[in-house]
């Protein structure tokens, strides 16, 4: 699955919570959230991260 650019993510592989940097090709180049070092993971690598997990990282809007 692919993910619009700005789409927080998780890279499945080590668990990390990452923000969609842009999409070249078949790469997807993600970082973390606030900034840092990106780096590229597979698309199938990555899965959508859920409300409660941005939340968790301080990046969630609360809902009433």
């Amino acid at each position: 699955m692919t993910y619009r650019e700005g789409a927080y993510v998780v890279d499945t592989r080590s668990a990390k919570l990452a923000q969609v940097m842009a999409r070249v090709g078949p790469r997807v180049y993600v970082r973390p959230p606030g900034g840092g070092r990106e780096w590229e993971a597979p698309p199938e690598a990555l899965r959508l991260a859920t409300r409660d997990e941005q939340m968790a990282a301080g990046i969630g809007r609360r809902t009433r």
